[in-house]
């Protein structure tokens, strides 16, 4: 039986690095699940890599057919943005084991639609200062930077994870994200000691 690894943490503490860093271990043979949203595409991100693009009226058809496993709705400063997983034939936990990048609430919605024994929480953790200073470098490459929303996203990333939400949820175990390769090799013992 395959389990779902679920990565989660604040914005900018690493997620992206450390998934493409898993995936890439053909040891742990982790599958993905490409997430879907409705915010514009930022540039260096391609249709179905980083995420599926869905316009509003897709999103909606999606709902009508009952094929949303979770969804998040976010009120940016740009607009509503949604985040969702979608029933859509990607994820067979009879034969695989699969890597996301979530947030604490799609973990626990994902934990109710494929039950808790499923789901593994990886918890990254990397301090504020670091994390204010790799997410304003990442929007001053963008060709529109959208500082507002980067302000947004911090502020209400210390309610999404607070301690308290942490531990309603049963996320126990948290990496220190300080040092790349070595936190990615712990986050790999972790997985193949749960996987075998």
């Amino acid at each position: 039986m395959g389990r779902l690894f679920c990565l989660m943490g604040k914005s900018s503490s690493g997620k992206d690095t450390v998934y493409k860093n898993l995936l890439a271990r053909e040891d742990l043979s982790l599958r993905t699940i490409v997430p879907c949203t409705t915010r514009p595409i930022r540039s260096g991100e391609t249709q179905g890599v980083e995420y599926f693009f869905y316009t509003e009226k897709e999103l909606a058809r999606l709902e009508e057919e009952g094929k949303i496993i979770e969804l998040r709705s976010y009120n940016t400063v740009h607009g509503v943005w949604k985040y969702f997983t979608a029933d859509d034939g990607q994820i067979d936990l009879t034969r695989y084991s699969y890597l996301i990048i979530g947030t604490l609430e799609s973990y626990v919605k994902m934990q109710a639609y494929f039950g808790r024994e499923n789901l593994v929480p990886i918890y990254l953790a990397v301090d504020d200062g670091v994390r204010l200073e790799r997410a304003l470098a990442r929007e001053r490459s963008q060709q529109e930077p959208k500082y507002a929303e980067l302000c947004r996203r911090f502020l209400a990333d210390e309610q999404d994870f607070s301690p308290e939400r942490l531990k309603a949820a049963g996320v126990t175990r948290i990496f220190e994200n300080r040092e790349l390769s070595e936190t990615t090799e712990e986050i790999a013992v972790y997985i193949r000691k749960l996987s075998f």
